[in-house]
C-alpha cells in the first residue's frame, strides 16, 4: 500500500493551502485516515484525523481553521488549511490506518511554510 501526498509549499501569513493524500487501497480496508506534522526537535503531532464512520478529531491548535475530510471513492483525504500562522509551519504528514494492520502507514512528508 502506497500513500501518495501532494499539496505542500510556501504561504503567506493567513492564507490557505490544501493537502491531499491518496492511498492505494480499497476504502474497505481503511479505517482511519488524517494528518500529522512535526518540527526539528518536537515530536510528531497529531493535526487531524477522520475515521470510515465520519469521525473527526482535530488538535485545539487548528480548531476553526483547518478542514479533515475523505473522498471514499478515492480513498484519498484531505486537509483545508485556512488562516495559516507561522507557528503552522512544519512537515506534514498523511496517516492510514488500514483495518487489517496493527500499525499504521505514513506518507513521505510534504512541507508547509508559512512566511511573510
Amino acid at each position: 500500500v502506497q500513500l501518495q501526498a501532494s499539496g505542500g509549499g510556501l504561504v503567506q501569513p493567513g492564507g490557505s493551502l490544501r493537502l491531499s493524500c491518496a492511498a492505494s487501497e480499497s476504502i474497505a480496508n481503511i479505517n482511519v485516515m488524517g494528518w500529522y506534522r512535526q518540527v526539528p526537535g518536537k515530536q510528531r503531532e497529531l493535526v487531524a484525523a477522520i475515521t470510515s464512520d465520519g469521525s473527526i478529531d482535530y488538535a485545539d491548535s487548528v480548531k476553526g481553521r483547518f478542514t479533515v475530510s475523505r473522498d471514499n471513492a478515492k480513498s484519498t483525504v484531505y486537509l483545508q488549511m485556512n488562516s495559516l500562522k507561522p507557528e503552522d509551519t512544519a512537515v506534514y504528514y498523511c496517516n492510514v490506518l488500514l483495518t487489517y494492520r496493527f500499525t499504521p502507514l505514513w506518507g513521505q512528508g510534504t512541507l508547509v511554510t508559512v512566511s511573510s
